[in-house]
């Protein structure tokens, strides 16, 4: 090996160059042989390794290796034959120049830890990509998982560097860092934080990608596109993008849908207002015409027969329609809602449906319809819930009520 690193200084000294010269033209060029066989050995290596893997790829089912090619890691991969080659050829080159060689050595040995944390992120990255394909995982914040290794690999790696540039002992270093913990513990925090945050919404299942989150602090309403180590992104129903700490999510209050898109239904809960003076007692004339609407036949023939045997039982003066048992309009009304709604074709019967009266205010009386959508999707079910209104709306004039509205600032209850 030393002849072989002389073999150019002897040359320049039969060419009566003086020995400093020679030295020094003998260094020169073995550094650029070494440059070449550096060259030629990363160039053939990435083509036998890439092509190998490309054919491989090729004949195999999974999708994990063509992953592998598109990240780059058998090019990345490649680069450790150049680095080997380097690691064991530098001290012919430098054999002249002692001084040179701890340095460069060193410089080496710090680009092998670099290469070698590029090499695992292309690995981390493929599986990444893969994890995201398998329907399995699609919720999950696999850009957490994959952030979280990422941090202990390039903490590691930067630990080994500086370890290698100052030539002290890990052990060393690791007593130094813990008394600057608190420092770094200041410096990293949101990191830290984001990382905890991470976990525990793993572990809690509190989020996943694809769910419908409401934010109100952060101004979010959409669906969550991304899970990272330091901030979730969610893609607001306007198209706008708002990235929200991970540690927010522990820290702070949200609502998420996701119950809601796994129910069988997706809950309308609105109400229309009733003037007060438009309630009253339904006589028999006023519950004929009423029969005409056919959802409530039956229930008025029903309910009416069973009035008129109790009031004649208990012999009721029906002089005065408040005396006894009656029928009233917003409870007639009330019936029908009941029976349009449980009879429509868009409404889960499996769940609640109840149309309910709350408690009066001084606007008037609110009826309620609460019950649940089979069509989750938005669009639709807005306009559900809108087709449903718009009947009741047309509807309440038949029942001799009135709905309360507002008309040029003033409070006014006019006919609907």
């Amino acid at each position: 090996m030393e002849s072989l690193s002389h073999y150019f200084y002897d040359y320049f000294i039969s060419l009566d160059f003086s020995e400093t010269t020679a030295t020094y033209l003998n260094m020169g060029v073995m550094l650029v042989i070494l440059a070449i066989i550096i060259l030629i050995s990363d160039v053939i290596t990435k083509k036998i390794l890439i092509s190998a893997f490309e054919r491989f790829a090729h004949k195999s089912k999974t999708n994990f290796d063509d992953l592998l090619i598109s990240h780059k890691a058998p090019r990345n991969l490649a680069h450790l034959v150049p680095f080997l080659i380097t690691l064991n050829l530098f001290p012919v080159v430098f054999i002249d120049f002692p001084n040179f060689e701890a340095p460069v050595e060193a410089l080496i040995k710090v680009y092998g830890v670099l290469l070698f944390i590029w090499i695992l992120r292309s690995v981390l990255k493929t599986l990444e990509a893969y994890f995201k394909t398998l329907p399995r995982l699609k919720d999950k914040p696999i850009d957490s998982y994959i952030q979280v290794v990422m941090l202990f690999v390039w903490g590691i790696g930067l630990i080994l560097c500086f370890v290698i540039l100052t030539n002290i002992s890990i052990i060393s270093f690791l007593t130094g860092l813990g008394a600057a913990s608190a420092v770094l513990l200041l410096i990293f925090k949101d990191t830290i934080l984001g990382f905890v945050a991470s976990i525990q919404v793993a572990v809690n299942d509190t989020i996943r990608i694809g769910d419908w989150v409401t934010i109100e602090k952060f101004g979010a309403d959409g669906t969550v596109i991304e899970i990272n180590l330091n901030t979730v992104q969610v893609q607001n129903f306007d198209n706008t993008i708002t990235n929200i700490p991970t540690s927010a999510l522990i820290s702070e209050s949200f609502k998420n849908w996701r119950g809601m898109s796994n129910s069988g239904g997706r809950r309308i809960k609105r109400s229309v207002i009733i003037k007060v003076s438009s309630v009253k007692y339904l006589d028999s004339q006023s519950i004929e015409d009423l029969k005409k609407i056919q959802l409530i036949t039956t229930y008025l023939n029903t309910r009416q027969k069973d009035i008129d045997q109790y009031n004649n039982a208990h012999n009721i003066d029906k002089s005065l329609l408040i005396n006894g048992r009656n029928l009233t309009n917003l409870g007639v009304f009330r019936k029908y809602i009941q029976t349009y709604i449980e009879n429509h074709s868009a409404i889960n019967k499996d769940m609640m449906i109840m149309t309910r009266q709350l408690e009066a205010t001084p606007h008037g009386i609110p009826l309620e319809i609460y019950a649940f959508s089979s069509d989750k999707r938005w669009e639709n079910y807005e306009y559900i819930i809108s087709d449903i209104f718009d009947h009741m709306l047309a509807a309440v004039p038949y029942f001799g009520l009135e709905v309360f509205e507002v008309i040029n600032g003033n409070l006014n209850l006019s006919k609907n």
